[in-house]
C-alpha cells in the first residue's frame, strides 16, 4: 500500500481514546502500536504528536520517545491559557514549558512550539484576553528554541495575524493546522511568507470548504489528521475523492487488525491526501506527496531537507519525461 512519504503533522496521541477509553469508560486496551503499524504500511513516515497544555506536552515528549519516527510539540493550546495564572506563578509555568522544550530539543524529539494560537469559538473555556496574552508570550519560547511553531486559529483571524504580525521576527516558520475558515481569512494567513496552512478532515466537509481549499498553493500546503477527531465522513464534500479505507469495527468490537470506527487515525492521511489531489484536480498524487513532504521537512525537519529535495526533483524530472 505504500507506495509515498507523508508526515502526519497533527495526532493526538494523549488523547484517551489511544487508550480504549471513550467518554470516560473502558472498551478496549490502549492500541497505540497497532495504530502506528497500520500507518507505517500506509506510507506515513513520520508523526508529529500535539502537546496542549505542559502535562499534556510531558505526555506527548514520552510518547515520542518510544519510536524513532514519533516527534511532539509543546506548547500551551488557547482554551487552556488559563492554566498560567492557576497554576499560581505564571512565570514558573512559563519556565517549566521552556525546560521541557529544551530537553525534547536535546532529545532530538520537539519540532515545534504549540499548540498555540487563538480560539474565539470556545470563549467559555477561556477568555479572549487571556489567550491573546499567553498566545504572545509563547513566541518568547520559539525565539529561544529557535523552533517553528504549530498553531491554532478560529474565529479569531484579525487578532491571529495582528499578533502574527508583532511577532514576525521572533519564529522562522509555522504551520495553521485544521483550517476550517474562510477564503479571506487563508489569504490573510498566505501573505505571510513564513506560514503554512494544514488541512484534515475538517477542513474537507463542505463545497465552500473545497473552493478555499483550491486557492491554498501546495507549496504552502501541509496535511495531518488530527486524530482522534477530524475524519474524513461520509457526508463531507471531499467523500468523492478517497480512495483508500481500512477495515473498521465499532469500539465495543475492538480489533487490532481493524481501525475503530468514528476515531481518526495517522493511516487516514492518505484519504487526506487523495481529497486534496481530486479537488485541486491533480493527477499525480505521489508527485503531490513529495511536494507536501517537502514542505513538512522545510519547516520541522530541516536537517532532512537535502533528501527530500532530491526527491521531489528526482519525481518533477520523472514527471517531466511523461507529459
Amino acid at each position: 500500500m505504500a507506495t509515498m512519504r507523508m508526515i502526519d503533522i497533527a495526532v493526538n496521541f494523549t488523547d484517551s481514546m489511544f487508550k480504549g477509553i471513550y467518554n470516560g469508560k473502558q472498551y478496549h486496551a490502549a492500541d497505540i502500536q497497532a495504530v502506528l503499524k497500520r500507518a507505517w504500511t500506509a506510507g506515513v513516515d513520520r508523526i508529529i504528536v500535539t502537546g496542549g497544555s505542559l502535562e499534556e506536552s510531558k505526555e506527548a515528549l514520552a510518547i515520542a520517545e518510544s519510536d524513532a519516527r514519533l516527534f511532539c510539540t509543546v506548547g500551551v493550546h488557547p482554551t487552556r491559557c488559563k492554566e498560567f495564572d492557576e497554576s499560581g506563578d505564571p512565570e514558573k509555568h512559563f519556565q517549566e514549558l521552556f525546560l521541557l522544550a529544551k530537553e525534547g530539543v536535546e532529545k532530538g524529539k520537539v519540532v515545534a512550539i504549540g499548540e498555540c494560537g487563538l480560539d474565539y469559538d470556545r470563549l467559555h473555556f477561556c477568555p479572549s484576553e487571556i489567550q491573546k496574552k499567553y498566545f504572545e508570550k509563547q513566541f518568547e519560547l520559539a525565539y529561544m528554541m529557535k523552533l517553528p511553531m504549530f498553531l491554532h486559529m478560529r474565529a479569531a483571524a484579525q487578532d491571529f495575524c495582528d499578533i502574527i504580525e508583532r511577532n514576525k521576527d521572533k519564529f522562522r516558520a509555522g504551520v495553521v493546522h485544521s483550517f476550517t475558515d474562510s477564503s479571506e481569512d487563508r489569504d490573510k494567513l498566505l501573505s505571510f511568507n513564513s506560514l503554512f496552512i494544514g488541512v484534515n478532515g475538517c477542513s474537507l466537509k463542505t463545497a465552500e470548504n473545497l473552493e478555499v481549499l483550491k486557492g491554498i498553493p501546495v507549496d504552502r500546503m501541509m496535511i495531518e489528521t488530527d486524530s482522534p477527531y477530524c475524519e474524513i465522513k461520509n457526508t463531507h464534500a471531499g467523500i468523492h475523492f478517497v480512495k483508500s479505507s481500512w477495515p473498521s469495527k465499532k469500539k465495543d468490537k475492538h480489533s487490532e487488525e481493524c481501525i475503530v470506527k468514528g476515531r481518526n487515525e495517522p493511516c487516514m492521511v492518505r484519504q487526506v491526501l487523495e481529497v486534496v489531489a481530486g479537488a485541486k484536480g491533480i493527477a499525480d498524487v505521489e508527485n503531490l506527496s513529495k511536494t507536501l513532504y517537502h514542505n513538512t521537512c522545510r519547516v520541522f525537519f530541516p536537517h532532512d531537507l537535502d533528501s527530500a529535495a532530491e526527491a521531489l526533483l528526482a519525481s518533477s524530472h520523472k514527471s517531466d519525461k511523461t507529459v
